[in-house]
């Protein structure tokens, strides 16, 4: 996906929201779009989902796209369930396909009990994992997110990190904007902040680094088959998460990467050709950190063994009056 010359701005004598973006974004990429409030973020992610149109320039090579708006209408005359369902149809897929990509979702966040309610009585939190699960469910080329963990609780926030996680390892694109420094830090393959209109490449900040170091990381210990293993400097850029590589015990290697690409990395070592065998899945503490136990067996496995979110706050599992 280009962007060529995009200048973007409101009535012919309006001033310039945006200007002269020159953007190349390539397939399988994590990109972190920074900026103040008001400096024309969401109107960018608005123009990358294809939901506005440049004012100047053009985009082209624009992927299949499924966009998560910083506002969810939410007074549509639809259930949870039958609001998806419908998504998944426009988005092409069959309607028991749909429903039950519908449901696996629902499930994923947390809020299968209230598939069969109106989404005008949902909960803030719950109206919000409606909104993030229609973006996910039809697997997108191109994912774009502005601020969708804003509303949810800290279990629906895991499950989206790692559904993340899963877009780019499957070959997507996933664009975002989040106001917590912290969010999937230092797993982002481009930064840029929004400045005066124009877009600026940003380095990772001191506040990413930390958070990167101290959040919680999973190690995964796993054997290639001879002659299939690449050199661990090789091999990094490649995996999901970018893990940090170091020998193990009898030729094996040792992954570790930050907790919410865990499964992604799983997966893709359980799918390669020959597929590697895992010999164990542990939660690593941060370097010079207290040991940790491990990680629970049945989490960290792939597709299949997603985590279920929780509810912090009793608002947001429940369906408003």
């Amino acid at each position: 996906m280009r962007l060529d010359g995009v200048g973007r701005r409101y009535g012919v004598r309006g001033p310039w929201v945006l200007r002269d973006i020159q953007l190349e974004v390539p397939a399988r990429a994590l990109v972190r779009i920074e900026g103040t409030n008001g400096s024309g973020k969401s109107t960018l992610l608005r123009l990358f989902a294809g939901i506005d149109r440049p004012t100047t320039g053009r985009i082209t090579g624009r992927p299949r796209t499924a966009y998560v708006p910083e506002r969810f209408p939410s007074a549509l005359p639809f259930t949870a369930v039958g609001y998806l369902t419908h998504l998944g149809r426009i988005h092409g897929l069959s309607g028991p396909e749909a429903a039950r990509r519908a449901a696996d979702w629902l499930d994923r966040f947390g809020a299968a009990g209230h598939g069969s309610t109106p989404l005008a009585r949902l909960s803030k939190g719950t109206s919000q994992k409606v909104a993030v699960a229609q973006a996910l469910l039809a697997e997108p080329g191109l994912l774009v997110l502005d601020e969708a963990w804003t509303g949810l609780d800290q279990g629906a926030r895991e499950v989206l990190d790692r559904a993340v996680a899963e877009r780019v390892a499957d070959g997507g694109t996933v664009v975002f904007v989040d106001h917590d420094p912290r969010r999937l830090a230092g797993a982002a393959d481009a930064r840029y902040r929004v400045a005066d209109g124009r877009l600026v490449p940003e380095e990772r900040g001191r506040a990413e680094e930390t958070a990167a170091v101290r959040g919680p990381r999973v190690t995964i210990e796993a054997e290639g088959a001879p002659g299939s293993v690449p050199r661990p400097a090789d091999a990094a850029p490649h995996l999901p998460g970018r893990p940090e590589i170091a020998p193990g015990p009898d030729g094996s290697l040792r992954l570790t990467v930050p907790a919410p690409h865990s499964d992604a990395l799983l997966r893709a070592l359980l799918t390669a050709r020959p597929p590697w065998h895992i010999r164990s899945v542990l939660a690593s503490p941060p370097p010079g950190g207290p040991g940790v136990p491990p990680a629970d067996p049945g989490q960290g496995s792939g597709r299949g063994a997603h985590h279920h979110a929780g509810s912090d706050h009793d608002s947001d599992d429940e369906a408003r009056p």
